[in-house]
């Protein structure tokens, strides 16, 4: 057998122990990345000023056999409450759809924010209310369908347009590891919780292994007096509780710089392609944030719990005086 050697060497203070490596387990793992460049066949999809969501039902926009992923969306139209617009994702044949999302919460941005342009590579808004993108990488083994459905509160009938683009045989990467060809992208959601203050409470809770890809968080302070302490709910510190271990890794000091901000978001809107504010009212106490993990992973391999707080202690006595809170949140997480 032919074997790659990793050699002694002699560092101070350290003990270095040679390691033999059959060449054979080298080059399978090398050629378990290597993906054959013949057989990535691009599709897409186009609906240019359709129909198809006249009368609240929900629409085929697309629909492809085979193995590979996602790999672009892009919605427009103009109508009364369109950031509502739920946007479905079916893979695999499943009944009840592992992607189910709202378009503006989809998307990055809550209160259906008139904000644009603003985006990255990843997701974006270039007009109002829609130009609407993501680059989402959303793997299936066998089939994908890709649905849209009108909100009941908007209007009835108005033109719509998409466009829906993949890639056969093209593999998953999280931080430069290709992810197993089981592995699915899931959305977990949380909607209208209402937390007390200092109340701990999980944007995710899932078994088995997987990565953190994205974060949207919703945020609507309940109280108004005028005060500062109003919003102080921002003093949340996100946890994740990762491999079932009971002591939680923090993994920011406050709310706002989970999502790369300072200061209660002091320089207002931002966005790129790690992390974004998409709207912040500090007269109504509300913001919407995004955060994505493809750089900075977060990887498991036995359970994940992510949670925040409504505000936050400090030496054990509450910090400020944080309000009722209304979250929504969207945790997008790879699993297999």
């Amino acid at each position: 057998m032919n074997w790659n050697a990793l050699h002694c060497c002699l560092v101070p203070g350290f003990l270095v122990v040679s390691v033999l490596i059959p060449r054979e387990m080298v080059r399978a793992e090398t050629a378990s990345q290597v993906v054959d460049v013949a057989t990535l066949k691009p599709f897409c999809v186009v609906g240019k000023e359709r129909r198809d969501l006249d009368g609240y039902k929900e629409a085929e926009l697309m629909r492809h056999s085979g193995k590979g992923c996602l790999t672009h969306m892009w919605f427009g139209g103009d109508w009364p409450g369109y950031h509502q617009t739920r946007i479905r994702v079916y893979v695999d044949g499943e009944q009840e759809a592992s992607i189910d999302m709202e378009l503006g919460l989809g998307h990055g941005y809550g209160f259906g924010d008139d904000a644009a342009p603003w985006g990255g590579t990843k997701l974006g808004k270039t007009g109002n209310p829609s130009g609407i993108y993501n680059t989402y990488k959303i793997p299936y083994g066998s089939e994908v369908r890709v649905t849209a459905q009108r909100s009941k509160d908007s209007p009835e009938a108005s033109p719509f347009w998409w466009i829906v683009r993949g890639t056969e045989n093209l593999p998953v990467t999280v931080a430069g590891v290709r992810l197993p060809d089981n592995a699915r992208l899931k959305l977990h959601k949380l909607v209208g919780h209402i937390a007390e203050p200092l109340e701990e409470f999980s944007l995710c809770d899932v078994k088995g292994a997987g990565a953190l890809y994205q974060v949207t968080m919703v945020g609507d302070g309940l109280r108004d007096t005028g005060d500062w302490k109003d919003i102080s709910y921002l003093e949340a510190i996100v946890r994740a509780y990762v491999n079932g271990v009971p002591q939680a890794m923090q993994l920011s000091s406050g709310l706002e710089d989970y999502f790369l901000g300072t200061y209660y978001f002091n320089r207002g809107r931002y966005a790129n392609d790690l992390a974004g504010l998409t709207h912040l009212d500090t007269k109504t106490n509300t913001f919407s944030a995004y955060r994505f993990h493809d750089v900075d992973p977060l990887f498991f391999q036995d359970g994940f719990r992510l949670t925040c707080r409504c505000g936050e202690e400090l030496e054990g006595k509450k910090l400020h005086d944080p309000p009722d809170t209304s979250f929504t949140t969207y945790t997008w997480i790879y699993q297999w």
